[in-house]
């Protein structure tokens, strides 16, 4: 495709006329179509001579076939059987059901498209630019002799996977349903949660060669106009050659790209998207990826999973406390590890540190390269695990982590404590997903800080870092949000998860204002039947 299309601009570009030798040339992307099929068509083979997939079909048509056609497409690319039956059968046989006295002058698209083609998602063109611009996203072409207006027809084919349960965010409570590919199925999914008219769809073409598809999902009443409109400057700046996953556009319009920290999120999920797109941010279609992004993006939904919010507040609240602790455990566990027995052995207790002693005892290499040895074999595992088929590389995974570790336990050159130490290290990584690249960087940070300055340096990395923190923004909002700036309300959801008949009010921090502020009304605590019988009444929104 990308051969295609660097040949339409370069021929575009082609500044003389050449008739004797059958080329037909434009001066610019604005030449207008001619009125001579042969001509047209001539300048379309000229185009495409080594395209193979191309398919030119000439055709009469009209009661009396007085009137000349062509369909030109990619064989590849568009529905031959919707071609067949909504194009080509309407115009060569459905013509001939016209009674002699009525004449229509078929050499207008426009008389074409209101009395032949049973197509609604058809546009007239006039520019040669514009036929292969359409022609190369799939369309059917529509050229008619005597016309100097063209039909862009949509008639593309494409093959996706069906809805099905994401793997990056499996859940045991909760809709089972996932993106896919195709983004105007994405949208529909969107659109099945949210039926309402505010609900906006703005639609962006980025990247010169790959023409793909972005779109910006909102509700208009709801989400702040200032964050709308810097996301399409932002978009609107990108100058690239092809768009291919939601990735590049994540990477173009960060805010703090040289952080190890997202500022944007991601998701695979409609319901978290749309429950996103509730509270008053901006979701990110791309076309080709079921990755779509939502911004701005707070530290704290890192630790919140759509599940949450389906079951009740008690083991919620106990299961988000435990994601936190993991995240700690993920890039201290090794670091603590190592500080404890190099630089502040009198903190460990005395039976404790006689065993640890003794499972050291044989071990040639210091604590930080034995800890940074056993992590970097765990990253090469789970780096395979990752890569390889799925049924070998659970294999990998499970065989590798048990030979390698008792067998390097056997051999003297790790601890049973750091074998320890990094396994859950590992496992504590897995517990919060958003925040496993930062986790792996981080980890190796403070293993190294802890080997140079032991507790001290600890201290001083996570100083550091809670600066970084507080220093970042998504899109204008405060990364720490409702920790930095401090929010009372918002604590409500950060590391407990209050009733949710209680979370009455949208992030003031994405919304920036208090119109729309409410999603649900006041009074909705449950109660049993003749107690609070005003709980059911809904309060009047802003």
């Amino acid at each position: 495709m990308f051969r295609y299309i660097s040949r339409v601009i370069r021929y575009l570009s082609l500044k003389n006329k050449n008739e004797n030798n059958g080329a037909v040339t434009v001066e610019n992307n604005n030449e207008p179509i001619c009125a001579d099929l042969k001509r047209n068509l001539q300048m379309i083979k000229e185009v495409m001579r080594d395209s193979s997939d191309v398919t030119i079909h000439e055709f009469n048509f009209g009661h009396d076939r007085r009137f000349r056609g062509a369909l030109v497409f990619f064989s590849s690319m568009a529905d031959r059987q919707e071609i067949h039956e909504n194009i080509l059968q309407p115009m060569m046989f459905g013509s001939l059901m016209l009674k002699e006295d009525v004449d229509m002058d078929f050499t207008q698209v426009e008389t074409i498209k209101r009395n032949l083609i049973s197509v609604t998602d058809c546009q007239n063109i006039s520019l040669v630019s514009e036929i292969m611009e359409n022609l190369l996203l799939g369309a059917t072409i529509l050229l008619v002799h005597g016309s100097k207006e063209a039909l862009a027809i949509k008639s593309e084919k494409r093959k996706t996977r069906n809805i099905e349960e994401p793997g990056t965010e499996a859940v045991v409570r909760g809709p089972r349903e996932g993106f896919n590919e195709d983004v105007n199925a994405n949208i529909s999914l969107i659109r099945r949660k949210i039926k309402d008219p505010d609900l906006c769809v703005e639609k962006f073409v980025i990247g010169e060669k790959s023409q793909t598809d972005v779109y910006i999902v909102y509700l208009k009443r709801v989400a702040n106009p200032k964050l709308i409109e810097e996301i399409r400057r932002r978009l609107n700046r990108i100058r690239v050659d092809a768009i291919l996953d939601s990735g590049y556009i994540e990477q173009f319009i960060e805010d703090a790209p040289l952080s190890i920290f997202p500022t944007i999120s991601n998701s695979e999920k409609p319901d978290k998207v749309v429950a996103k797109i509730l509270e008053g941010r901006a979701a990110i279609l791309v076309d080709g990826t079921p990755f779509a992004l939502a911004v701005p993006m707070l530290f704290i939904e890192s630790f919140q999973i759509g599940e949450d919010y389906y079951s009740r507040p008690f083991l919620a609240s106990i299961m988000r406390i435990i994601r936190f602790l993991s995240y700690l455990i993920s890039f201290l566990g090794p670091a603590i590890y190592v500080a404890l027995t190099v630089f502040h052995q009198e903190l460990i207790p005395t039976s404790l540190l006689i065993s640890i002693a003794g499972g050291r005892q044989r071990v040639p290499f210091p604590a930080i390269l034995e800890a940074f040895l056993m992590l970097f074999t765990f990253d090469i595992l789970r780096e395979a695990g990752v890569r390889l088929p799925k049924a070998v590389g659970q294999t990998i995974g499970i065989v590798g982590a048990l030979v390698l570790g008792q067998a390097s336990v056997e051999a003297g050159l790790i601890s049973p404590f750091m074998v320890i130490v990094v396994s859950a290290t590992a496992i504590a990584s897995f517990a919060v997903p958003a925040q496993t690249d930062s986790s792996t960087i981080l980890r190796y940070l403070f293993l190294m800080l802890a080997g140079i300055a032991g507790g001290f340096g600890i201290i001083i990395g996570l100083l550091v870092l809670l600066v970084h923190l507080a220093s970042l923004r998504s899109f204008g909002t405060p990364y720490l949000w409702p920790i930095v700036p401090l929010n009372f309300y918002g604590l409500r959801d950060v590391f407990i998860r209050m009733p949710i008949w209680t979370l009455s009010r949208r992030p003031s921090a994405v919304i920036w204002s208090d119109e729309g502020s409410y999603s649900q009304g006041s009074g909705l605590m449950p109660a049993p039947p003749g107690k609070n019988e005003g709980n059911s009444e809904r309060k009047e929104r802003d």
